[in-house]
């Protein structure tokens, strides 16, 4: 530890100079047209210094150009260490700035420290008049915004235009002084990128030849270069329901959730009913799979887009260089079904603009082409990439102007265009794409949907989620009654905001010391879809800084860090770590024996929501009011001998049916009773009891719909021993 001190204290004015070399990169990037030919060669000159200090050893090296990126940065230099960033691209804030300006943030109120900080430096930055040039500010109002339409440190925006979040995260990085070295990329070839001794990363080398040396490292990137590259344990696709006892995290075939599946019959041949004239674009023939087994499949990317509809800031939808009409096929027949949802997710944003997104059965997500992009290499990744730019460029090129396409469909789009004002390096089009999801790290502790769902403890909290556990898409396949399909569309509801654990940040011992993973968390697929928001990285970012930073002061392993030293700093900081929502409930904290919807059995299609509350877990489950007498639910577990009380939940409503049948099965037969799930349930206003009966072994509870005259909801059932 001495030695180690005396050379930071040797190399601390070289630092200084060293430092200045990003910095006017950062200026070149900005402003070249400014610059002097002074400028130039004072930068030139100290960029030939730099080769010099190859030796420099910071104390933390930031791999990526996410927001958790920035995050992670400015949380290291405010704990006094010095701190850079590596980034890969040339833009900083990842999706953040690449046009997801409609927050997907869950409960607001679990968002904390510096992730909170950037939501409220976007207030700020709306406050301003000069920030409203296409639109009066009145008129956008008070939209996605906490506490609504109060001022004060506490406001926070909620949406954004992505000039606005790049400009907020530059000044961040800024005001902190944090150098920022860009178009930097790992090199991934075999034991040339990552210098690995004695399970710690001594430095990282890119495709330039540049080495940067380090006592800690972040990857912050989307994909998880360095967690692959270190030699850590990822896993990419689906695992299996049965590695961690999940529902919903393997193939989900005959699974419809959200709106993203076709709801009326549409053919799947190029030659309607002909088999044998081959699949339209976009349709796989390979088998789906069986529900609950593991695949290879990741969920659909796309492009948030950021579009307006203000003439004189708008680019019209153009023709991409290798536009093929005939891979949009399958939409002209969706069209033909009457569906007209295609502006269902172009979600406002202020000046006209907005972040478009994936919505129905045909849409932005580019179904089952980027199955390689995880482990796919540079020059793959950049197809993908390529491919998915054509593919969604086209479709808005094909909706506004195709005549093939209905008339009010193209008159409709072609009202709006790609903003002017927007990614100017890139004639209005994003520089990142959606990287749902690739890597995920497999680390010392695996965050699954039992944490999300809050079925068990997670230990030491370093952050918090509470988005749906949603996935997009992973493939389109060919029904067996022969019409298409997607599959892997998933939105189960959190019950509660939920904690994130530490263990799911930082690699197992014996594989890392010094590496820590705010994005690609170790976590399954199911679970990471509910991490896997821009707030919650932020978040995660923070703390990982914060793990880094003590544990070098203590001179430690990231995984040896106790946790109250992390928790007491954590929250001093203002992270947020427990949170607790009183409209939800857990079965696992209930009395007696709590069976959830998600582990009945159900005859016919249900469909899944969370939109009315007190509800146990994540959620409830209703009948469309539709087919009734066809649908039932069943509920069904193992007790010992004795004498119960019976309860079923529901949340209520006055679209509820009054007349559900519930049937008891118990040793002495079974007793039909008629709930009406229209008024509040007396029992806390959550439950109403249906009765004792005598079990022997299993109990059998079962929710029909025949000749109901309402929605009929199914929840929980809740069986208390009497007498206890």
């Amino acid at each position: 530890m001495f030695h180690e001190e005396l050379e930071r204290i040797r190399l601390r004015r070289a630092r200084d100079e060293r430092d200045l070399v990003p910095k006017m990169l950062n200026c070149m990037t900005r402003s070249v047209d400014t610059l002097s030919s002074g400028v130039l060669m004072v930068a030139t000159l100290l960029l030939l210094r730099t080769a010099a200090l190859a030796d420099d050893v910071y104390d933390v090296v930031v791999y990526g150009g996410t927001s958790a990126a920035v995050t992670t940065a400015v949380q290291c230099k405010a704990m006094g260490k010095y701190v850079i960033i590596v980034c890969p691209d040339m833009h900083l804030g990842g999706l953040t700035s690449g046009g997801l300006g409609w927050t997907d943030s869950g409960n607001k109120n679990a968002i904390g420290g510096l992730s909170r900080d950037f939501y409220h430096r976007v207030w700020k930055h709306y406050q301003d008049s000069d920030a409203w040039k296409w639109e009066d500010q009145a008129k956008f109002g008070n939209r996605n915004q906490s506490p609504p339409g109060k001022a004060g440190d506490g406001a926070a925006m909620w949406v954004f235009e992505p000039n606005a979040a790049e400009r907020i995260f530059e000044e961040m990085i800024a005001e902190a002084e944090i150098s920022v070295y860009r178009n930097e990329w790992l090199d991934r070839r075999p034991g040339k990128g990552v210098n690995l001794v004695d399970d710690r990363i001594r430095s990282i080398t890119m495709l330039s030849g540049r080495t940067f040396h380090g006592r800690m490292f972040v990857d912050a990137t989307y994909e998880g270069d360095l967690v692959a590259g270190s030699g850590v344990d990822f896993h990419v696709g689906r695992e299996a329901n049965a590695v961690y006892d999940e529902t919903w995290n393997g193939i989900q075939v005959g699974v419809l959730h959200h709106s993203h599946w076709f709801k009326k019959p549409v053919d799947p041949y190029r030659i309607p009913g002909d088999a044998l004239s081959g699949l339209l674009p976009g349709v796989s023939a390979e088998s789906p799979g069986i529900r609950g087994e593991e695949d290879h499949r990741v969920q659909a990317y796309c492009f948030r887009m950021c579009l307006t509809n203000v003439d004189e800031n708008r680019i019209p939808f153009a023709k991409p260089k290798g536009y093929d009409a005939s891979q949009y096929e399958l939409l002209l027949r969706v069209f033909d079904t009457g569906w007209r949802q295609m502006f269902n997710k172009f979600d406002p944003m202020p000046n006209h603009k907005t972040d478009t997104n994936n919505h129905g059965p045909f849409s932005t997500d580019n179904i089952g082409m980027n199955y390689d992009y995880p482990d796919g290499s540079y020059e793959r990744r950049r197809e993908i990439i390529r491919q998915h730019e054509v593919y969604q460029q086209g479709l808005m090129y094909f909706m506004a102007n195709d005549p093939a396409v209905p008339a009010d469909v193209r008159a409709a789009m072609s009202k709006w265009g790609l903003a002017k004002d927007e990614f100017k390096d890139n004639a209005g089009w994003p520089h990142q794409i959606y990287v749902r999801e690739a890597r995920r790290m497999i680390g010392k502790y695996v965050m699954t949907e039992h944490d999300c769902l809050d079925r068990v403890e997670t230990p030491d909290s370093v952050g918090m989620g509470s988005y749906t556990l949603d996935s997009h898409n992973v493939q389109r396949y060919v029904t067996p009654d022969g019409l298409v399909q997607n599959e892997g569309d998933i939105g189960v509801g959190a019950p509660r905001p939920y904690e994130i654990a530490y263990g799911s940040i930082v690699p197992k011992k014996a594989q890392c010391q010094n590496l820590l993973v705010p994005v690609c968390v170790s976590s399954s697929h199911i679970a990471f879809g509910s991490i896997r928001m821009e707030p919650v990285f932020m978040v995660l970012g923070q703390s990982a800084a914060t793990a880094a930073c003590l544990s070098l002061d203590s001179d430690i392993a990231v995984q040896d860090l106790p946790y109250g030293q992390l928790q007491a700093r954590l929250l001093a900081d203002g992270q947020v770590l427990e949170l607790d929502d009183p409209y939800a409930i857990s079965s696992r904290k209930l009395k007696g024996t709590a069976i959830d919807d998600s582990s009945a059995s159900f005859v016919g299609q249900w469909q899944r929501s969370s939109a009315n509350k007190p509800f146990v877990d994540s959620g409830y489950q209703h009948n469309g009011n539709t087919e009734r007498g066809q649908k039932s639910a069943i509920f069904e577990t193992q007790l010992k001998p004795g004498r119960y009380e019976v309860r079923l939940s529901y949340p209520p409503n006055n679209n509820r049916a009054q007349n559900v049948p519930v049937t008891v099965m118990d040793t002495t037969g079974t007793k039909t009773i008629s709930v009406n799930q229209g008024e509040k349930p007396p029992i806390d206003g959550v439950f109403i009891s249906l009765g004792q009966f005598e079990f022997k072994d299993v109990a059998r509870v079962e929710v029909g719909t025949t000749d109901t005259n309402g929605y009929v909801i199914v929840d929980a059932v809740q069986f208390l021993p009497v007498g206890e």
